[in-house]
């Protein structure tokens, strides 16, 4: 395959290092006012900031730049509907036969369980999903590399977007999660990665009150 043509990085912005150390602060005081949230409103959201906050995490970086990632944006009333439905059945296995007893305490302090009534209220369910390979025009298949990782790297712009923007979100992975291919009605060469329920906090909503590790916990500088 022939080399893409190299083009200068004008993109590039560079900033005084005080300017450097300002934003790097005001972007984590930004993110860090991020939570998971699970009581959602039903106020509509344009969705215009939707799509602005998937194209930010069509930015993301990628194996051999395949960009194997597609996001399946669903509103409507209908299949927010099935998808609760699909996704209760899995949910009250998963709480009353798979789950290890480990697995439930670890989660008992957040106060989860099999009902997941916020995927009918909140206004858009984004299903990310990782594609193992395109076809091309005589219907060959092109391998993507790195996938399932490149995915999650598009994930976490996308949710850092729509926080950035003013939304709150929940990450949710139903397991198992095929069952969202066959509801969404996607190709084999998809599969369901994770699911990101986006809107606006219900009022009074409230959140666990947890605390995220220090630097020192999570880095260590050689």
């Amino acid at each position: 395959m022939k080399r893409k043509p190299l083009v200068p990085l004008s993109q590039y912005v560079e900033y005084s290092q005080d300017e450097m150390l300002s934003r790097s602060r005001e972007f984590y005081e930004n993110v860090k006012r991020r939570r998971t949230v699970r009581q959602f409103s039903d106020r509509s959201v344009p969705r215009e900031i939707i799509e602005n906050c998937i194209r930010a995490a069509g930015t993301s970086p990628s194996g051999a730049n395949m960009q194997p990632w597609r996001f399946v944006v669903v509103s409507s009333a209908e299949m927010k509907q099935r998808i609760r439905i699909e996704v209760e059945k899995v949910e009250k296995e998963f709480y009353e036969q798979r789950a290890s007893q480990e697995w439930l305490e670890a989660l008992a302090p957040l106060g989860t369980d099999e009902n997941k009534s916020y995927l009918e209220v909140a206004p858009y369910l984004i299903v990310v999903f990782s594609v193992r390979y395109d076809l091309d025009n005589e219907r060959n298949k092109v391998q993507h590399y790195y996938p399932t990782l490149s995915t999650g790297i598009a994930t976490g712009i996308l949710i850092t977007a729509l926080h950035n923007a003013g939304l709150v979100t929940l990450t949710h992975t139903p397991s198992p999660m095929g069952f969202l291919k066959d509801v969404l009605n996607r190709p084999e060469s998809e599969w369901p990665f994770i699911m990101v329920v986006a809107g606006y906090p219900a009022a009074g909503a409230t959140v666990p009150d947890i605390a995220k590790k220090s630097l020192e916990e999570i880095a260590t500088f050689i």
